[in-house]
């Protein structure tokens, strides 16, 4: 979910102004999106509905489901930028009966920095059993808007963060994000755009634990 940068040879960039992978006597250039990052928390893709509900064992499961296939479209020509995450649900029941229908709540979030959730929304996603089916797909969506001036580097910042290193000067080794005023700022406008199902604190445990 979180890129680690290396050394000072990748230099982030806030525009577009060499080319991805490219070469450069200052080291090796690396365009920095604006998009989120898009991803399932850990322990949160997965849901487990039991019945009865105070049991945990296998014999118990009703039905289970799991988040996959997520892949995001991104605008970020305006002053929002748009992130709009696709993804399957696929389930499976624990009896081949009557057909029913099944609905979980899931939710989405805008997290800037790695650790502040600065937008949230739940939703449900149904999912249909055909009778005398035991598994069930659907699809949905959901999509977050972050500010452009918030997803924006502080000009200070991006002058240090690209400004050319020669291998004879005295800072050419230091990695610029070991400076805490630049590592903090790449922090605040790095965003992720997260999705998982909306768990109890039970279910929660029983996906950390199982």
């Amino acid at each position: 979910m979180k890129r680690r940068l290396s050394a000072v040879a990748l230099i982030l960039l806030a525009a577009a102004c060499s080319r991805e992978g490219e070469v450069a006597q200052g080291g090796i250039y690396v365009t920095r999106s604006m998009c989120p990052q898009v991803g399932i928390p850990a322990a949160t893709g997965d849901i487990t509905l039991f019945d009865p509900s105070n049991r945990t064992d296998a014999a118990a499961i009703d039905v289970s489901a799991a988040i996959t296939n997520v892949r995001s479209t991104c605008d970020d020509t305006g002053g929002e930028i748009i992130s709009t995450a696709t993804f399957d649900v696929v389930a499976t029941r624990g009896d081949r009966g009557a057909a029913r229908s099944v609905v979980l709540p899931f939710f989405t979030v805008a997290m800037q920095g790695g650790t502040d959730v600065v937008a949230k929304q739940v939703g449900n996603v149904a999912l249909n059993f055909a009778a005398g089916s035991q598994r069930a797909q659907t699809s949905s969506q959901a999509t977050i808007r972050v500010s452009r001036a918030a997803a924006t580097l502080p000009e200070d910042v991006r002058r240090e963060l690209t400004r050319e290193r020669r291998s004879g000067d005295a800072d050419a080794a230091i990695d610029p994000l070991s400076d805490p005023k630049v590592r903090d700022a790449v922090a605040r406008a790095t965003f992720e755009h997260l999705i998982g199902f909306q768990l109890t604190q039970d279910q929660l445990r029983y996906n950390a634990t199982r």
